[in-house]
């Protein structure tokens, strides 16, 4: 305690010191519009022959402080818009104003060289240990949330097999209910299985934030990991984005996005996807699971109950751009998912008619004020979500992985069968409220409430459902902060989290109630525009979630003895960007993280070893490291590579029902990887064929290195020991797009895992092999 006393001590006096170390600059402020009048957000302004720069806001505002006073030119650019330069004098502690209007230009549509930062690179220049995926670049793929996300140095996205799979997203180390996920801010606890990040498609998304550890207060979670923020974006006001795609497995993806948004600021926005596959490619068995098929000598079989299919759709009305509010929607988001199930835990338990259905039903409402009052901005979010989930496994029969079916005499695949349909009815409330104080100083105070309410029907035993009492779980996560900017120079974050959760059991309210208080502080210097030395700690708790507590019915087993569990987290880097000749880029970004976590939540087995079930460990240590290099060559070729390390050690000193000290005291973590990394290299080609089409060339590398799949001291060290080992994964993904029209018509042709080499993420399950996709998308962005 004392240290984190003293260090706490030392970041804020250092604040102080640097406050009053400031001298006086200028400021740049004003508002982006079109030659109609619109407001226009998402354009870049760039002061040559700096660094200052800034990106219109959803109101079509920016501002750029801390300028050295003197002349400059200012440089305004937007895709598909004519680029703009000015003339200006800023001169010492005065803040000077200026209006762009902008005339719309077709041929840039898309092809703009974009100067300054953009939205995504502001974020990564925060202080938290963030990175921002600008997901404009990958619209052209067939790739959804997860698999942008499975790009990101310190991130592993682990799936149990194809399409729509169960996904467990490990970042830095922690996963599962650790991490936290958001959409424009929002928490996705209550989505349900129709709208998750794996069926997501990246077209959805302006850009993807990726915070590892230290979570910002405006999130208004209890995550212990980190966080990930899908940001919609609402730049184009007027526009329709398509897309369509083809592959192996039969697999197809169709995504519409669109809005029309008046001139007096009425909108209506739909977004709608949907994912289909059999997912019967062929899978590594094990010789115990081949020598129960008859009449085979194969290595690899083809899944046989695995077909998945998703639909999805968000629709919202309501106005934009009003004096009493930037966003003010309505909304409503409807959906619904098939999913058969293929096995449990391991390839050992495996199904031929288990399948599970769920829907969405979900109204929201959503609001958005800046400058409400002056240097007030509002916020706030609510949803409530009606739909169900229901898994059936009323077969009388058994399969193994030939496919064929052997009648038995007792209904289900598992013992005693369900046919049981369950509503997990989750509301959500959030408000945020912030206050600039001064031109540096600003508060804020978020909370966010959300409710659990489990009722299941028994449909085959409905006498059971009075043995099945009905499940609920209230949460509110109350934040403030304090923050202090200095564009270019210093940022600060202070702020504190008070977390209170109840959960409630039966008709009699059989009710146990926890609360914790948790704190942070971010810091980020700016020794020169381009060089940031970052730093970020806090202490955070998470509450167990419902589905750990309860079990979800599938394959997680209920453990309602699960404590709170905490940590500290402890972050540390770099960003620095560099050129050579003007033409030369390179960007460079290193982490180094520790955590020390109490009450550790991890998956295990369960007795049976067909399910995974959530328990504690006393304590859990991290230690570990991330870098990202990026290279960039004129405006056509681009490279870059990732490399994560991280070490997760067991605490835990005695094992219940173990005399003496654990033999896996001090032991790596079982089966989570430790070592992996990224590696990609694209060219773009202008006016291929005819001007205005382009054509990119890309190829992706990933890397895992092998990692123990049970505790490293029990067994020996061989693969065919009991301490069974995950092995080293290499994948090779090709991609080939072509642009036409100046990015109106997009033909691409993915090819993934090229090598077909077995790919495995969780308990021995395997993902699809060698697969080519076709996506043909329509793009048409028009201003009124």
């Amino acid at each position: 305690m004392q240290i984190k006393k003293i260090l706490l001590t030392a970041m804020l006096c250092a604040n102080v010191i640097f406050t009053y170390a400031q001298n006086l600059s200028s400021i740049l402020s004003g508002t982006v519009k079109t030659t109609t009048g619109e407001i226009l957000p998402g354009a870049t302004i760039k002061i040559s022959k700096t660094a200052y720069g800034s990106v219109s806001d959803a109101s079509g505002t920016f501002r750029i402080v801390n300028i050295t006073p003197g002349k400059y030119s200012i440089v305004i650019s937007a895709i598909g818009f004519a680029t703009q330069k000015r003339e200006i004098t800023l001169t010492t502690g005065n803040e000077t104003k200026i209006s762009f209007l902008i005339a719309e230009h077709a041929a840039q549509m898309e092809t703009v060289n974009v100067v300054g930062r953009t939205k995504a690179q502001e974020v990564n220049r925060q202080a938290f240990n963030v990175t921002a995926i600008d997901a404009a670049k990958l619209y052209n793929t067939t790739l959804d949330i997860s698999g942008a996300l499975d790009r990101v140095a310190g991130v592993r996205v682990r799936e149990t097999g194809g399409v729509g799979s169960s996904f467990n997203v490990s970042l830095n180390g922690f996963s599962g209910n650790h991490i936290k996920y958001f959409i424009d801010g929002i928490p996705m606890d209550n989505f349900g299985s129709s709208f998750q990040i794996n069926n997501i498609p990246i077209n959805l998304a302006e850009r993807v934030e990726v915070y590892k550890g230290v979570v910002p207060m405006w999130l208004g979670s209890d995550a212990l990991g980190g966080a990930v923020n899908i940001v919609t974006g609402n730049k184009n006001r007027n526009y329709v984005d398509a897309s369509y795609s083809f592959g192996s497995f039969n697999t197809h993806r169709s995504v519409i996005n669109a809005a029309a948004t008046s001139k007096s600021g009425f909108t209506v926005q739909l977004n709608a996807f949907q994912n289909y596959s059999d997912n019967n490619y062929k899978t590594e068995l094990p010789q115990r699971l081949l020598a129960n098929v008859q009449g085979t000598t194969a290595t690899s079989l083809r899944r046989f109950n695995d077909t998945y299919h998703n639909e999805t759709l968000i629709a919202n009305v309501g106005v934009v751009g009003k004096s009493f509010a930037d966003n003010l929607l309505l909304g409503i988001t409807l959906g619904k998912n098939y999913k058969e199930i293929q096995t449990g835990a391991r390839p050992d338990a495996v199904f031929g008619q288990l399948h599970r259905r769920g829907t969405i039903i979900m109204p929201s409402l959503k609001y958005k004020k800046t400058n409400l009052l002056k240097g007030l901005d509002v916020t706030l979010n609510a949803n409530y979500n009606l739909g169900y989930e229901k898994t059936i496994d009323t077969a009388y029969a058994d399969y193994d992985w030939d496919g064929i079916r052997d009648p038995k005499a007792t209904m289900g695949e598992r013992e005693g069968g369900q046919l049981s349909k369950f509503s997990n009815n989750n509301g959500l409330a959030t408000a945020m409220v912030s206050y600039q104080l001064a031109e540096h100083h600003s508060v804020a105070v978020n909370n966010v409430f959300s409710t659990f309410n489990r009722k299941t029907d028994n449909i085959l035993f409905p006498a059971n459902n009075a043995l099945d009492p009905a499940k609920k779980v209230n949460k509110n996560v109350l934040g403030f902060g304090y923050s202090y900017d200095v564009d270019n120079k210093w940022s600060t974050n202070l702020f504190g989290k008070y977390i209170y959760q109840n959960n409630i059991i039966g008709s009699r309210n059989i009710a146990s109630s926890t609360s914790k208080l948790g704190y942070g502080l971010a810091l980020a210097y700016f020794i020169n525009p381009n060089l940031q030395v970052r730093s970020s700690y806090e202490l955070t708790n998470r509450m167990p979630e419902a589905t750990e507590i309860f079990g979800d019915l599938e394959n997680q087993e209920a453990n309602p003895a699960l404590k709170p569990e905490r940590s500290d987290n402890l972050n540390l880097g770099v960003v620095y960007n560099f050129q050579i000749n003007e033409i030369n880029r390179f960007s460079v970004t290193a982490n180094g993280v520790y955590r020390y976590s109490a009450d550790f939540i991890y998956n295990r087995f369960n007795n049976n070893q067909t399910k995974t079930i959530a328990d504690n460990r006393e304590g859990v240590r991290t230690l570990g490291a991330d870098a990202d290099i990026r290279y960039s060559y004129k405006n056509w070729l681009s490279a870059g590579t990732t490399i994560t390390y991280q070490f997760l050690q067991n605490l835990q000193q005695f094992e219940p029902g173990y005399n003496g000290v654990s033999p896996v005291y001090l032991d790596q973590m079982p089966n989570i990887p430790y070592l992996f990394g990224n590696a990609d290299v694209s060219a773009s080609f202008r006016d291929v064929g005819k001007k205005g089409n382009n054509l990119t060339i890309g190829y992706n590398l990933l890397y895992v290195h092998a990692f123990w799949l049970y505790w490293p001291s029990l067994g020996g060290r061989s693969t065919t020991d009991d301490k069974k080992v995950i092995p080293m994964q290499l994948a090779h993904d090709f991609n080939f797009v072509y642009s036409m029209k100046n990015g109106r018509y997009n033909i691409s042709l993915e090819a993934k895992n090229i090598t077909n080499k077995p790919l495995f993420d969780n308990f021995s399950l395997q993902k699809p092999g060698r697969g080519f996709y076709l996506n043909l998308r329509y793009f048409i962005n028009k201003t009124k």
